[in-house]
Order: structure tokens, then C-alpha cells, then sequence
């Protein structure tokens, strides 16, 4: 398992990580404050504070490298 920081600071940004990770048959979670929801549920994104980065938990070690590949442009540089 690896946590990274993430931000989705805008609707299509919500909309095309959701979508890109879809592609992984993995488990991810997205952590705000006491909040744990599934990162695939577009829902679930959206009932967080999208403010400020959010912590993404993901649960696959065999295709860590194509999913940080593909995670990249929604990863917080702070």
C-alpha cells in the first residue's frame, strides 16, 4: 500500500481521475480528516472539501508504477 496527496480542485478533474482509475482493478481510498470514501465513487468525491489535497491510499503493489504514472497530473506538488 503507498498514500499519496492529490488534488481535485475542479469538476473535470474529479471526472477524469475517476475515470482513469476505473482502469485498475485495485482498491483505492481517499482520506479527509475522519472521512474514508471509495476513490471510484464520483459521489463519494464530492461529499469531500475539495479545497485542499486530499490523502489517496492505494491498495496494489504489483502496478504501482502505471497507476503513480497515471496519477500524476492530480498529485499535489506541496
Amino acid at each position: 500500500m503507498k498514500t499519496v496527496n492529490i488534488t481535485l480542485n475542479s469538476i473535470d478533474k474529479v471526472k477524469n481521475f475517476v475515470n482513469d482509475i476505473t482502469k485498475f482493478d485495485s482498491d483505492f481510498d481517499l482520506v479527509s480528516g475522519r472521512y474514508v470514501i471509495d476513490a471510484k465513487s464520483i459521489m463519494g468525491i464530492f461529499s469531500l472539501d475539495l479545497s485542499k489535497p486530499i490523502a489517496l491510499s492505494i491498495h496494489n503493489d504489483a502496478e504501482m508504477d502505471q497507476i503513480l504514472e497515471i496519477l500524476k497530473p492530480y498529485m499535489d506538488e506541496n
